[in-house]
C-alpha cells in the first residue's frame, strides 16, 4: 500500500508533538532539594520552575524541601535526606573540609549580607563595631561576619540572633545581621526610615562572597551528571521567568508560603524578588548558574586566612557545573 505525502506529514507532526510533551510521570527521575530557609521570594526561581513544569520538561520529578532556623541544609546532604541543597559559597567551602560537597550551579553573584546599625549609634564603618554587641545568626550563616572580624582584628560581643529583629529594635545590640532583600526591608515595614539606618555591606568591605548556589555530594555529581545539569538548566529558566513575570511569580511564592504557614506580605516579597534580580543579575560579566574561578579563589583565600579552612581545594574539583 502506498503512503501519501499527507500521511507522512501527519505522522511527522504527531511524532514532533510527542517529543515536545513533558515526560510521563513514570519516566521522570526523582530528586529532592532542600532550600536553606523558609519559603520566600529568595527562592522564587525554584518555585516557579516547579510550578511551570520546567523540571518535568527536563525529566525531573523534583521535591522541594524547606529549611529554617533549626535546619542545616548541608546536614540534609550529609545524611542523604536530600540530593541537593542551596548554600552560600562560604558554607560549601567550609563543609568541604568534612564532607565531599561540590557546587553545580551558582546563582547569587553579589553578597546581600549586611550588618544593620542605627544612625544614632554613630557606627559608620565595620571598625566602629569594636567593643560593641553584634547580633549574629547561628551556625553557617555567621562565617562571613566572623571572617571579617578576624581579618580586621575587630573585637565584638556576639549575641545570638534569631529570625526576629526585636532585640535590635529594643537596643539590645548595636548591630544586627540582615540580608538586603529581607531584614533591611523588614525594618522599614516596622516604621523606620532609611535615614534612620546605616547598613554596612560586606560586599563593600572586600568580602563579596557569592551566596545561594546549588550543591550536592561529589558522588551525585559524578554518577548523576546529566541530572545535575538539567536541574540547573531548569532553575535558570525559573529565575528568568520570575524576573519577567513578577506578579505571577509572587502568586506562586505566596502560595508556597501559605502552604508552609509562613506569614505573607506581598509588598515585602515584591521587594525581595526585585533585590534577588539585582544580586543574581548584578554583573554583566557573570553567567547565571556559573561559579566564576576568581570568585571561588577569593572566598577560599579569605577562609584560609581566617582559619575557617585548613586545606585549599582545586576549583575544578569543587565546581562541577556549566562552563
Amino acid at each position: 500500500m502506498r503512503t501519501s505525502n499527507s500521511q507522512i506529514s501527519l505522522l511527522g507532526t504527531v511524532a514532533l508533538l510527542l517529543l515536545l510533551l513533558p515526560a510521563p510521570a513514570s519516566a521522570l527521575e526523582p530528586a529532592s532539594i532542600i532550600l536553606q530557609w523558609l519559603p520566600q521570594a529568595q527562592f522564587a526561581g525554584f518555585f516557579v520552575a516547579k510550578d511551570k513544569g520546567f523540571y518535568e520538561e527536563e525529566g525531573i520529578d523534583l521535591t522541594i524541601l524547606s529549611g529554617g532556623p533549626d535546619v542545616l541544609a548541608s546536614d540534609y546532604l550529609d545524611t542523604g535526606k536530600a540530593d541537593f541543597a542551596t548554600l552560600f559559597l562560604s558554607t560549601g567551602l567550609k563543609r568541604r573540609e568534612t564532607m565531599p560537597i561540590v557546587n553545580i550551579g551558582q546563582f547569587v553573584q553579589r553578597s546581600a549580607l549586611m550588618l544593620i546599625t542605627k544612625k544614632s549609634a554613630k557606627i559608620n564603618s565595620f571598625k566602629d563595631l569594636d567593643g560593641k554587641k553584634v547580633g549574629l545568626w547561628a551556625n553557617e550563616f555567621q562565617i562571613q561576619a566572623i571572617a571579617l572580624f578576624r581579618q580586621n582584628d575587630i573585637r565584638v560581643t556576639v549575641v545570638p540572633q534569631s529570625n526576629s529583629l526585636d532585640l535590635f529594635m529594643r537596643g539590645g545590640v548595636q548591630a544586627a545581621s540582615g540580608m538586603w532583600y529581607n531584614e533591611y526591608h523588614t525594618l522599614l515595614t516596622y516604621g523606620l526610615d532609611e535615614s534612620d539606618l546605616h547598613p554596612l555591606f560586606f560586599n563593600e568591605a572586600g568580602l563579596n562572597f557569592p551566596e545561594d548556589g546549588i550543591y550536592c555530594l561529589e558522588k551525585t555529581a559524578t554518577e548523576r551528571k546529566e541530572l545535575c545539569l538539567k536541574l540547573v538548566r531548569a532553575t535558570i529558566r525559573g529565575w528568568q521567568y520570575a524576573f519577567a513575570h513578577t506578579e505571577e511569580a509572587l502568586d506562586i511564592v505566596l502560595h508556597r508560603m501559605r502552604e508552609a504557614k509562613v506569614s505573607v506580605n506581598r509588598v515585602h516579597q515584591r521587594w525581595m524578588l526585585k533585590r534577588m534580580e539585582d544580586i543574581i543579575m548584578s554583573d554583566e560579566n557573570a553567567t547565571m548558574g556559573v561559579l566564576r574561578k576568581d570568585d571561588f579563589e577569593r572566598v577560599q583565600q579569605v577562609l584560609l586566612n581566617t582559619e575557617f579552612m585548613d586545606t585549599p581545594v582545586d576549583y575544578a574539583d569543587f565546581y562541577r557545573g556549566m562552563e
